[in-house]
């Protein structure tokens, strides 16, 4: 702990300089009226910041490139307005664990309470979306709030922060720089679990026949990647993930059966109720992955490990909690494993499903026209190397990422989940090809997503970015259309667009090269070229509008797929 008389550092520049301290090298903002002071003293100060053109852009991009990299996404926004506009990304980020640290302007002290102009009560809208929220009445409080800020958004369960900063206090002066970290009674996750329940779960996979790992984004945030690969390979176990659980495991290995649940592959969503014993990590069960629940694994037992303990038992009963980072967990479990056997029974089971899944692979090459989605995701899929980083946008587009997309390293597949907000996957990118622009970024999109966004090919364009932008043509709102078609009669409500825009003229008037891709073979040369050519780049390819995911329906068992028709074509 350091403290140190500072004479004429104002509010908003101990800001910078704490960001500084935490290392922080870019922040994703939009200037406003209650903000001024701190943009005037960021002028001058040796900071990155990324001016978006819509402050729900900055939240995404900030969490883009929280998830990408690891570390903490700063975002900033003025009062009322801008503050409201970063709710949705925060929202975003709190429902999917991301580390971010939302800094808005307010109204001077005085002044709140009293609905002045640009006021907005942010701690009170956000409250439940957020980990923790500060609102610095004093300039000497902020290098401890910005540091316990930090601490709180990447410490135990990860997730959003907000800091409020009155503007009267961006300009007040300090009398000395002191960052103690805050006290947050009640606040002390666990990151060690219980040894007695490790050695009971050790136990139980001993006993198993059938055992089966289902992974989820807590496998990838504790970075427990290569426990996982241990624990798998150790009792032979094959690994399902959810959408967030995307590179827990390499995908083009044998013991991956791809994504479970609503939307999941067949081999996963046919087999799960079938295994002895569910090995659970790092995952909170959600509604799109367990279909209905009194149908879900009803004669399986269940060891579920997570660090927040309000998820265990929350939306499935399991026989052994284990409270804990991850990470810590598995590489215990994985000792108190060592020397173990598996069975000819567990090796029967796993092969069977190894099997099943290989016959399962896709068997249609798609060289008609309307492009099907299927052989563009693997078009990508034969250009991108397991360094690339792929975001998504929510919907069709999403989820055919998801199934024919596959990731062989962790935070390389940045989606929008438990929120599912469309606009997420394009300044997504821009935030992960910030933190990571060694790598090749590629953002694929829905129209619909992408019209959300697409003011943010001016930032792309303005700071020379080169993040592709694909957006999967088929003017209609996919997902819901496909819903409509499967459950409502084919009454498409609100669900087609006409004409308008054309995505290659829009394009190039960002000054953003483009081009329109609408047969098989040029989806794959078009982004061989913009990766060799490290530009930013539209690419428009257009899709057949009726093609459509097969589907577990609101409320159905885990196996009760809709669409079966379509696996004479495309199996998942």
């Amino acid at each position: 702990i350091k403290y140190k008389k500072v004479f004429n550092m104002r509010g908003g520049e101990a800001i910078i300089e704490s960001l500084k301290n935490m290392g922080v090298k870019t922040i994703f903002g939009y200037p406003g009226g209650q903000t001024i002071p701190f943009y005037d003293m960021l002028y001058d100060a040796d900071i990155d910041h990324i001016l978006v053109r819509h402050e729900q852009a900055a939240a995404h991009a900030a969490d883009g490139y929280a998830r990408a990299s690891g570390r903490v996404g700063v975002c900033l926004a003025t009062s009322g307005p801008g503050a409201t506009n970063l709710v949705t990304g925060i929202g975003t980020a709190y429902m999917d664990s991301s580390p971010i640290v939302a800094i808005t302007g307010q109204v001077p002290s005085h002044l709140i309470g009293n609905d002045a102009f640009q006021e907005a009560d942010i701690i009170g809208i956000t409250m439940p979306i957020v980990k923790h929220s500060f609102q610095p009445k004093d300039p000497d409080l902020i290098p401890s709030m910005i540091k316990s800020s930090f601490e709180l958004a990447i410490s135990g369960r990860p997730g959003p922060i907000l800091i409020d900063v009155p503007k009267e206090v961006q300009e007040g002066e300090l009398t000395e720089f002191s960052d103690d970290l805050i006290t947050t009674p009640g606040y002390n996750p666990t990151l060690k679990g219980n040894l007695r329940q490790i050695k009971k779960a050790s136990n139980l996979i001993k006993e198993a026949k059938k055992p089966i790992i289902l992974a989820g984004a807590g496998v990838i945030i504790s970075n427990a990647c290569c426990e996982l690969q241990k624990l798998a390979e150790t009792i032979n176990a094959p690994v399902m993930t959810s959408l967030l659980g995307k590179g827990a495991i390499d995908e083009t290995t044998d013991l991956s059966l791809g994504m479970l649940g609503m939307h999941g592959r067949k081999v996963s969503n046919d087999t799960i109720n079938e295994s002895d014993l569910l090995i659970a990590v790092g995952i909170r069960f959600s509604d799109r992955t367990t279909g209905r629940l009194d149908s879900f694994v009803p004669d399986t037992k269940i060891i579920h490990i997570d660090i927040d303990p309000a998820e265990i038992g929350k939306n499935v009963d399991v026989d052994l909690p284990i409270v804990g980072d991850a990470k810590n967990i598995l590489k215990s479990l994985n000792k108190t494993l060592n020397g173990y056997k598996y069975s000819d029974e567990v090796k029967s089971w796993t092969n069977n499903l190894i099997k099943a899944k290989k016959e399962l692979l896709p068997r249609v090459s798609y060289n008609n026209v309307p492009l099907k989605p299927q052989r563009v995701i693997k078009e990508i899929s034969e250009v991108l190397n397991a360094d690339a980083i792929l975001t998504t946008d929510v919907g069709q587009n999403q989820m055919w990422a998801a199934h024919f997309y596959d990731t062989q390293k962790p935070r390389k597949f940045i989606s929008s989940g438990g929120l599912g907000t469309m606009g997420f996957g394009f300044p997504a990118a821009i935030g992960a090809k910030v933190a990571c622009p060694e790598d090749v970024v590629v953002s694929i999109n829905g129209d619909g997503g992408f019209l959300m966004v697409c003011q943010e090919l001016a930032t792309v364009h303005d700071y020379d970015l080169p993040v592709i932008a694909i957006v999967l043509e088929n003017r209609t709102l996919g997902m819901v259309y496909q819903w409509q078609s499967l459950l409502y009669n084919e009454r498409h409500s609100q669900t087609k667009f006409k004409d308008s825009p054309d995505f290659v003229k829009l394009a190039e008037s960002f000054g953003i090269n483009a081009e329109r891709i609408t047969k098989p073979g040029e989806t794959r040369d078009a982004l061989s070229k913009a990766i060799k050519d490290n530009e930013a780049i539209v690419l428009d390819i257009v899709i057949d509008p009726e093609e459509a995911l097969p589907m577990l329906p609101p409320g159905a068992g885990i196996n009760e797929m809709i669409g079966e028709y379509k696996l004479e074509k495309d199996v998942i």
